[in-house]
C-alpha cells in the first residue's frame, strides 16, 4: 500500500517539489551565515579603527589613491583653510534621526601641503524649492584643524545629469578633482570637531558615527540579524521531511480505513431478496369469483 501511494502522480510531484526545496533553503542559510561572519569582521575592524589614535589624513590617504578598508572610520585630522567658493551639497541625505531629507554640506579644505581634503561638515535642511541651492552655514575662515572620521569615496549612487549647480548625488574625490582642477585626497573627512571651535550657528548637524552594537545602523548592518535568519532557513529545511512524513502517514491511514470498510462490506455478502407478494385482482376486470353456495336459486 505504501508503494502504491508513493507511485501516484500526486505523491511523485509532491516528493520532487519538497526535496528540491531543501537544498535551496540550506544554501540560503549558508549565505546568511556568511553574511553574519562578514558583518562580525566588519564590526571588529570598524571598532578597532574608531579606537585607534588620530593621525593626519595624508598619512593614510593621498590624491589618486583609495582608502584602505581597515582604516575606514579611523579618526584623522587635517590642517588648512576652507575654500567656500568650491563648496557643494549632496542631495537626498537624512538627518540624524533618519526622518527628514536634506543635504550634506561638503567644503574643500586646502591643506598646508597644497592638497584638497573634502570635509563633510554635516546635514542641513532643504529649501522649499529643491532646485535652488540651500542656505548653508558659513564655513569658518582662517587657519584651522579639523578632526573627523575617514570615509571612502562614495560609489553606490550614479550622478544625475541636469542637476542644479554645485549639487551632487555622492561624495567622490576623483569627480571633484576633475571639477576643481586640483589634487584631492582620496575619500573624505566626516567632521567631528574643529579647532578653533566655530560658533554654533556656523555648524551643520554633524553626521552620527556608526554604532557597532546596533543591528539597525546604516553603516554596520546585521550584527544580530543574519545568524537568526540562517537558523530560520535551516529549520525550514529540517521541517520539510517531517511535514512529508506527516502527510504520508495521513494518506496511509485514510487508505487503510477505506480498505477496511471495503473488506467489511464484501464479507457481509449481498442483501437477501424480499418475499414475493400474491397478485391481487386485476383492476378493471369484469369477472369476479362467485362462491358455490351463492349460486342461482333456480338451479337448486
Amino acid at each position: 500500500m505504501l508503494f502504491r501511494i508513493l507511485l501516484t502522480r500526486r505523491w511523485v510531484i509532491l516528493t520532487l517539489v519538497f526535496f528540491a526545496i531543501i537544498p535551496a533553503m540550506f544554501l540560503l542559510g549558508r549565505w546568511q551565515y556568511h553574511r553574519y561572519e562578514q558583518t562580525n569582521r566588519q564590526n571588529t575592524a570598524t571598532s578597532a579603527a574608531m579606537q585607534a589614535p588620530p593621525v593626519a589624513m595624508d598619512v593614510i590617504s593621498h590624491p589618486g589613491g583609495t582608502v584602505p578598508a581597515a582604516e575606514t572610520y579611523r579618526s584623522v585630522t587635517a590642517t588648512g583653510h576652507y575654500d567656500p567658493s568650491y563648496e557643494f551639497v549632496i542631495r537626498q541625505r537624512t538627518d540624524a534621526s533618519g526622518d527628514t531629507v536634506g543635504y550634506y554640506v561638503v567644503t574643500p579644505l586646502v591643506t598646508d601641503a597644497g592638497d584638497v581634503v573634502l570635509v563633510n561638515r554635516g546635514w542641513i535642511a532643504s529649501n522649499a524649492d529643491a532646485t535652488s541651492y540651500p542656505t548653508v552655514p558659513p564655513a569658518p575662515s582662517g587657519e584651522l584643524t579639523v578632526t573627523g572620521r575617514l570615509r571612502p569615496d562614495e560609489t553606490f549612487r550614479r550622478e544625475q545629469r541636469g542637476l542644479p549647480d554645485r549639487m551632487f548625488m555622492r561624495i567622490n574625490s576623483s569627480e571633484q578633482a576633475a571639477r576643481l582642477k586640483q589634487p584631492v585626497v582620496a575619500g573624505y573627512l566626516e567632521l567631528v570637531s574643529t579647532n578653533p571651535t566655530p560658533p554654533g550657528a556656523d555648524e551643520a548637524e554633524h553626521v552620527p558615527g556608526p554604532n557597532v552594537t546596533s543591528t539597525g545602523d546604516a553603516a554596520v548592518v546585521g550584527k544580530g540579524v543574519h545568524l537568526p535568519y540562517a537558523i530560520q532557513w535551516w529549520l525550514f529545511a529540517a521541517l520539510i521531511p517531517a511535514g512529508w512524513i506527516v502527510m504520508l502517514r495521513r494518506d496511509l491511514r485514510e487508505a487503510r480505513e477505506k480498505q477496511a470498510a471495503d473488506e467489511a462490506a464484501a464479507a457481509a455478502g449481498p442483501a437477501p431478496d424480499a418475499p414475493a407478494e400474491e397478485p391481487g385482482p386485476t383492476p378493471g376486470s369484469d369477472k369476479a369469483t362467485v362462491p358455490a353456495a351463492e349460486s342461482d336459486p333456480a338451479q337448486r
